[in-house]
């Protein structure tokens, strides 16, 4: 079976390829922004016009069927097609005006960068920014996104596709509060609460130092929450030295040394590098990344 592609609503294949991928209709509806309702509409749309069944109904989910498989096929070749259609327009846009989408992980945005950002901003007010503070890598390639920055440990993993500007390098270190530390001193016999993020636990370098741990950890969700526990003084963690030194509650374990988490690097696909807003936007953050560098490595010191 080979369908008709000038019968298809390439809307309609971005739900099923959704579908295909999440295994469900709510993955896809969250994937898509959208209510299962549009989700379910969308596929049956698809199904209809092509004349076959795509899913198999299951308790634990939707199965592929065997004309699903065929048509999936023939839908990433479709879907791979507009995406180099879009960059190589879009690589062509030579005008500073429309939209810039940047993705980059939630600390990096708000203990950083995002001063940074808002003076971008500032300077080229026709530039609208859509800035995505995600722990997900965006697919540069579908154009998910047109800037990613990304903390890389080896290089090797990096896409071939995409072009990269090499940022400075990141440590990371052990911090706690400094009135936990100043009550510690005076008082060395409270062992301290490993306070870790629930997928992360602790880092296997991070065990050494001058303090006594706890053997049960405090688990939170996020980074965020992670934060508020070292400063409310329960315990220490693992942090980045861009959060670290540069927040005047905390301080660094004694007797803990620094870990490198990798290296910086500003990435887009081939074709979206070539416009002018993409090209102003990795210029401008290279000079500031550069410009936070001692931060970034910790050679700025923690407060003590």
């Amino acid at each position: 079976m080979v369908p008709d592609c000038t019968m298809i609503d390439w809307d309609d294949v971005r739900y099923f390829l959704a579908v295909a991928r999440g295994g469900s209709v709510r993955a896809a509806a969250l994937r898509l922004g959208v209510n299962h309702a549009t989700v379910l509409r969308r596929v049956a749309q698809l199904e209809d016009r092509l004349g076959v069944q795509l899913f198999e109904k299951l308790p634990s989910g939707y199965r592929i069927t065997s004309a699903g498989e065929e048509v999936l096929e023939l839908a990433e070749r479709m879907e791979a097609t507009s995406h180099q259609l879009e960059a190589r327009v879009f690589g062509r846009d030579q005008g500073v005006r429309g939209l810039l989408r940047v993705t980059l992980a939630p600390p990096l945005a708000t203990h950083l960068l995002m001063p940074d950002f808002v003076e971008f901003a500032r300077l080229h007010p026709e530039i609208e920014m859509d800035v995505s503070a995600s722990g997900e890598l965006a697919n540069l390639t579908n154009r998910d996104a047109d800037v990613a920055i990304r903390v890389v440990y080896d290089r090797k993993t990096l896409p071939l596709n995409l072009h990269g500007l090499k940022g400075p390098e990141v440590f990371g270190g052990v911090y706690m509060s400094r009135d936990r530390l100043a009550a510690w001193r005076a008082d060395a016999c409270d062992p301290l609460r490993w306070i870790v993020i629930s997928v992360h636990g602790v880092s296997d370098w991070a065990g050494e130092g001058e303090v006594r741990t706890a053997e049960v950890p405090f688990r939170v969700s996020d980074a965020e929450a992670q934060l508020a526990a070292i400063r409310l003084g329960l315990g220490i963690a693992t942090l980045p030295c861009f959060v670290g030194d540069a927040d005047p509650l905390l301080v660094r374990v004694p007797g803990t040394k620094l870990h490198l988490y990798g290296t910086l690097w500003l990435l887009t696909q081939g074709d979206a590098r070539k416009t002018k807003r993409v090209r102003l936007f990795t210029e401008f953050v290279a000079h500031t990344l550069a410009a936070h560098a001692l931060l970034l490595t910790g050679l700025s010191g923690s407060r003590e």
